[in-house]
């Protein structure tokens, strides 16, 4: 079964996708939205389609107190934009500090702040997509 990883932030859409059989996920892209979620849920559609996707696990920013905070209802609404659009489950999974992993793994690995910019949400929806992984 292969999975799609989102991690919604405010301008951009981090991307990832898992193996076909579910196990491993690999960061896949960034799509920026500018807050126009429609348009955003159909480019989520044609990487739904091209890559047979069969569910969908989101990132749920939560206050480091366990809270829900003005982005995670968003992402409350956006899990209900993509299954009605989409038919397919959302899965929200915690996704405190992905961002901050994402971006220490990368600082580890030498990466330039210009080239972090550019594929840390990406990053961070790979750990959010594994960290489900892993724990099904």
């Amino acid at each position: 079964m292969r999975y799609i990883g989102l991690d919604l932030g405010s301008r951009t859409l981090g991307v990832s996708l898992s193996d076909p059989s579910g196990i491993i996920a690999s960061s896949h892209t960034i799509i920026r939205h500018n807050e126009e979620y429609e348009r955003l849920i159909d480019d989520v559609k044609k990487i739904v389609d091209e890559y047979k996707v069969e569910k969908i696990v989101l990132g749920l920013p939560k206050n480091m107190n366990g809270t829900i905070g003005p982005k995670g209802e968003l992402s409350y609404k956006f899990k209900e934009m993509l299954e009605e659009k989409l038919g397919l489950e959302v899965i929200l999974v915690d996704e405190r500090l992905s961002t901050v992993e994402a971006t220490n793994l990368l600082i580890k690995n030498d990466t330039s702040r210009k080239k972090r910019k550019k594929v840390v949400d990406s990053l961070a929806a790979t750990i959010i997509l594994q960290s489900y992984l892993d724990k099904k």
